[in-house]
């Protein structure tokens, strides 16, 4: 399976069911070829005096790391030796033409992406740049990669699972983690704290990725100043900041130049400032290359809603309904045939349809008090888009059941963030204040609560490519939805048949 390593993303279209070897490289291969295994198997972990069985890969907590320069190739053998059914995720590298695994340098990290595996099925993806090729950047002392994640003492699948079932909220994590670590301010954790040693006036760069299920995180070292290097493996106009924003899934480059007060937990205008600070670089070296012209617009809400209690059940979620998430009031039903398998086999009849809605159906005041039906529609429906069409999407954040930030994550292409606001985006006004210049690349951004975002790709990948909120809890009510994208006419532009090896579903 080919991939070139440079962002954006691709979903693994398979279930690891015993064992595959999955092949990312760029094309033609230029470095060298690197090989790794992952074994998926139980593990027991202790944390906060709780010791439980973990799926992890190769026993660790987070999961190995993954190292490569740019132009290498690289061989991962993964083998399952665990009951679930396993998909991984290569999250920021792109699957050109090849979503059946699902540039510059730069921080990525890997992750499970089925259930709530991804609680501890997760690790670093780094990309350095090629022999020779400096950052943009004067050269840090060290590299250091930083996770962070949550620790539940429970199982997290059965947290779903009963939350599913009950229609009202899961139960929230028992920690926060830095690398594997809770840390010392939780009870039973003195010695599972993260420490780093560091020597006085050096530079180190720290590659920060939030692994967390469900939380955005401020993220800030006492008396030190840090500088952004990077987003999501995308070089940007330094800037210095006391502290960071970091969304579920989000990278980020910092340098720490060795007095932080960390911002509010709602803090809304941190958030907004840090987010405006983001600039490409637009160099020659490191273009923004930002579509001037716009072939199809959507206007997605994104937001939380209710589904009917069934029949003989009492329901937790507000007024005895069940809780649940959509994009354009449509909440997403798994189906039980592969997405990318139907589209390539022409086979789509009673697998998905062809008509999720370019806006919404019934247009309201979104960030206004909330419409008196809450319910959300369920179904497969999908946007197909020819090879090659410039998009614009905005989407909007809902009030529906309160508002709030959703960072939502984009498979097979990276994005280029135009704007974003409070309140009901306004469609002849707030255009006009696009950047066009030196947007923001990335593959996931967070829509504003109570606001909308601006972005902007090019559908320069055959396939089909989910979209979702990256905090589990609303991907799990169903705030997710796919875009197949058509062959082009070139044969470079055409999806590739799957592996051999490819398990079934």
């Amino acid at each position: 399976m080919g991939a070139s390593l440079r962002p954006s993303t691709a979903l693994l279209g398979a279930f690891l069911s015993s064992f595959m070897i999955f092949c990312l490289y760029p094309e033609p291969v230029l470095g060298i070829t690197r090989h790794y295994k992952f074994d998926i198997k139980l593990q027991n972990v202790t944390h906060l005096c709780h010791t439980k069985s973990i799926v992890s890969v190769n026993g660790q907590f987070p999961g190995p790391r993954i190292a490569a320069r740019e132009g290498d190739q690289l061989l991962i053998k993964v083998v399952n030796h665990v009951p679930n059914n396993i998909s991984i995720h290569w999250h920021g590298i792109r699957q050109l033409r090849s979503g059946w695994a699902d540039g510059p340098a730069g921080t990525l990290f890997w992750h499970a992406h089925i259930s709530w595996l991804r609680a501890t099925v997760y690790g670093p993806l780094i990309i350095l740049p090629k022999l020779g090729v400096t950052y943009p950047f004067a050269k840090p002392y060290r590299e250091v990669p930083i996770i962070f994640g949550e620790w539940f003492n429970t199982d997290p699948g059965a947290i779903i699972s009963q939350a599913l079932q009950t229609g009202g909220g899961p139960n929230v994590s028992d920690a926060y983690t830095i690398n594997g670590l809770p840390g010392s301010l939780y009870n039973c954790s003195a010695k599972d704290t993260f420490k780093l040693k560091v020597k006085p006036s050096k530079t180190y760069l720290l590659r920060l990725i939030n692994a967390a299920l469900n939380d955005e995180l401020f993220f800030s070292i006492a008396n030190h100043t840090l500088t952004v290097v990077e987003a999501d493996a995308v070089y940007v106009k330094p800037f210095e900041t006391e502290s960071i924003l970091i969304a579920p899934s989000q990278t980020t480059n910092k340098l720490s130049l060795f007095k932080p007060v960390l911002p509010a937990l709602n803090g809304t205008s941190f958030a907004t400032n840090f987010a405006s600070k983001l600039r490409s670089l637009a160099s020659a070296q490191f273009p923004a290359n930002v579509p001037q012209k716009v072939d199809k617009q959507f206007f997605f809400t994104i937001g939380l809603g209710t589904r009917p209690c069934q029949p003989n059940q009492t329901c937790q979620g507000p007024n005895g309904t069940m809780f649940a998430a959509s994009v354009n009031n449509f909440s997403f039903a798994m189906p039980t045939t592969a997405l990318l398998q139907a589209h390539f086999l022409g086979q789509s009849k009673g697998v998905y349809t062809a008509d999720f809605p370019s806006d919404p159906i019934i247009p309201f005041n979104y960030t206004g008090p909330p419409p008196n039906n809450t319910m959300v529609s369920n179904g497969t429906k999908l946007v197909v888009l020819p090879f090659n069409t410039s998009v614009e999407l905005i989407m909007q954040d809902t009030s529906i059941l309160g508002a709030e930030s959703h960072p939502l994550h984009l498979h097979g292409f990276n994005f280029f963030v135009l704007g974003q606001g409070f309140g009901n985006f306004d469609p002849n006004k707030d255009p006009k204040n696009f950047n066009l210049v030196d947007p923001i690349e990335r593959n996931t951004v967070g829509v504003p609560s109570g606001g909308w975002v601006a972005i902007r790709f090019l559908t320069d990948n055959p396939g089909v490519w989910f979209m979702h909120c990256h905090l589990e809890m609303h991907t799990s009510w169903g705030l997710r939805m796919a875009w197949i994208v058509l062959d082009g006419k070139l044969r470079n532009q055409k999806l590739l048949p799957p592996p051999t090896d490819l398990p079934k579903c």
